[in-house]
């Protein structure tokens, strides 16, 4: 370091102070046309919170505006039908957009409640009851118990409640 002295002023002359006034428009005309391009996005939102296992209903919703790119992303329930109905799985709060993974289908099997279990093989049809090990909704596998024998079985969850068994 002998013999050198530290920098410690960059000397500019008058072109650099219009060069730098001339790049801070460049950028600025280039970030409008982004801002005027954010769409204006609605979105059904909890009017209220509701809490893991409310049922959602019309009156808990509301629609709200939200603009940017954070809302253009895929995994936000977009409609008031796809919430109306369903169960909420986490905390919902007021005026925030609602994931997919936030909400669930109602359950057509309770855990611990009497299902009946049919199994199908061509003509043949044989209807039991089961109880649930878990709880289900439509297209869901569950575990159930025979009451008869005893035995766990495996089924896949109907719309109507019943579980088919055996079939792949």
């Amino acid at each position: 370091m002998r013999g050198r002295r530290p920098v410690t002023r960059i000397r500019r002359g008058p072109l650099a102070a219009s060069a730098h006034a001339v790049l801070a428009l460049v950028l600025l005309a280039l970030a409008l046309p982004v801002a005027a391009e954010a769409r204006e996005l609605v979105f059904p939102v909890p009017r209220v919170t509701i809490y893991p296992g409310e049922v959602l209903t019309e009156d808990m919703l509301m629609d709200k505006a939200f603009r940017g790119r954070d809302y253009e992303r895929p995994g936000l329930v977009a409609t008031r039908e796809a919430l109306v109905g369903k169960v909420a799985r986490v905390t919902l709060l007021p005026h925030v957009p609602v994931s997919v993974g936030g909400v669930r289908e109602p359950y057509a099997v309770q855990q611990g409640q009497p299902a009946v279990v049919i199994f199908k093989a061509g003509a043949l049809i044989i209807s039991a009851t089961a109880i649930s090990l878990q709880s289900g909704a439509a297209g869901d596998t569950i575990s159930l118990r025979n009451t008869d024998s005893g035995t766990t079985i495996r089924g896949r969850v109907q719309v109507d409640g019943t579980v088919i068994v055996g079939t792949p």
